[in-house]
């Protein structure tokens, strides 16, 4: 299995700052931010399925133009798969007719562009002996993270998430987890911030890190534009015994 970073970053602003997606080898999504947009419309036209971590814009933002650039292009259904309360909130607000069509009946609802797959926490999916798993999250809206098993390795992305225990009661069972990517978006001087957004700061991550039972490689993502330089630092300078590292942009992952 293949996973390559297109983007990371918790905002945007300059050709190296993209938003969450993965391209897992060439025909998954994991998310679909504006990482999205550097790929080809051939390599658009590939992608068959997207696993949603959860409705905030800055991990859905590409998800109408794949379809509406690619949908003609493709033989079956794009397939999203996602949450219930995921799927109400996305179809409520995005492919409504009002901020975008409604692709899950273009051109008609037996032949759709896009069709939805619920998943819940737990459930595996497998796509040609590539397992997908649902992990819990904590955030402001319904979110997983998720638990990518190529059968030799594992990599879990935590995707949006604060203090959880029920993700490292589940990502303390991994027995092959080689890498964790999990999010920090705040330094610490916001932490108020990142309590009552439900993200993680260096201080909080320190203690989240702390449950940990594990050694895999791990990498820190949805980073906020202006705060990099100093969340990293107060990252090293606290838990630099994990060795973790910032992901980048085009960062190849394989397991």
């Amino acid at each position: 299995m293949k996973a390559r970073i297109l983007g990371c970053s918790g905002g945007i602003g300059g050709k190296n700052l993209r938003t969450t997606s993965i391209l897992v080898d060439h025909d998954i999504l994991i998310d679909a931010g504006t990482g999205v947009g550097d790929l080809s419309v051939a390599e658009l036209a590939l992608i068959d399925h997207v696993f949603v971590t959860h409705s905030h814009l800055d991990h859905i933002a590409f998800l109408p133009f794949i379809l509406d650039t690619v949908g003609d292009m493709r033989n079956k259904p794009l397939t999203m798969h996602a949450t219930q309360a995921t799927q109400e909130i996305i179809r409520a607000h995005i492919f409504n007719w009002t901020i975008w069509p409604d692709f899950s009946e273009i051109p008609n609802a037996e032949n759709p562009y896009l069709r939805f797959h619920t998943i819940r926490l737990g459930e595996n999916v497998l796509l040609n002996k590539r397992k997908f798993t649902a992990l819990p999250a904590r955030h402001t809206v319904p979110a997983v993270g998720y638990r990518l098993d190529s059968g030799m390795a594992s990599l879990v992305f935590t995707g949006d998430t604060t203090t959880n225990d029920d993700l490292w009661n589940e990502v303390n069972k991994i027995p092959d987890l080689r890498y964790l990517i999990i999010e920090t978006a705040f330094s610490n001087s916001e932490r108020q911030l990142a309590v009552v957004s439900k993200h993680l700061c260096p201080s909080m991550l320190e203690e989240e890190l702390q449950k940990l039972q594990c050694n895999p490689e791990i990498f820190i993502t949805h980073l906020k534009p202006g705060q990099i330089e100093r969340t990293m630092l107060e990252i090293e300078g606290s838990i630099g015994e994990h060795k973790p590292r910032m992901l980048q942009n085009n960062q190849i992952f394989e397991f």
